[in-house]
């Protein structure tokens, strides 16, 4: 093989569209917008414009809330904690707490708080320790033999000012 031999697999690079070069190029002229008209010009807004009716968009009620201030939960699934016992990431011998979970690479973050949910089979003895979790969840965990234990994170006015 030489290197002007070289060449790229067939398909993997494709040439851009180069429009208003000419006739030869076969998109000259109108550039494929077909001839005048407000289509064919650039900041069209068809499609909220109604010649002075009132726009469906504005006579549609508005549905819905977001509560400015409500709690993000970083979610864990119990079986992906059963799954990280079994792979020796997670220790079922010491409690799991929310900063064992980050460090063993279960949750990127803790956000508000870690919740656990009943997602999954959990056969190990585990003493949890977390912010939330569903019922399931803690029947299911009691159910192996471990335990829930439920914290109640400090408001984060109060932790800023504790540092």
């Amino acid at each position: 093989m030489k290197l002007n031999e070289l060449q790229d697999n067939p398909g993997a690079s494709k040439t851009k569209k180069r429009v208003a070069r000419g006739p030869g190029s076969g998109k000259g002229k109108t550039a494929g917008r077909g001839v005048k008209g407000q289509k064919s010009r650039s900041g069209v807004a068809l499609g909220g414009y109604e010649g002075g009716q009132m726009p469906l968009y504005r006579r549609l009620p508005k549905r819905g809330f977001n509560k400015p201030n409500r709690k993000e939960f970083a979610v864990v699934n119990l079986g992906l904690i059963e799954k990280f016992i079994g792979e020796g990431k997670l220790d079922a011998g010491a409690p799991i707490t929310e900063d064992v979970l980050i460090a063993s690479g279960l949750l990127r973050r803790k956000r508000d708080g870690v919740r656990v949910l009943a997602k999954g089979e959990i056969a190990t003895k585990i003493d949890l320790v977390v912010t939330g979790a569903s019922k399931t969840a803690v029947e299911a965990v009691e159910k192996a033999g471990g335990t829930v234990q439920i914290i109640v994170p400090a408001p984060k006015a109060e932790a800023a000012a504790a540092e």
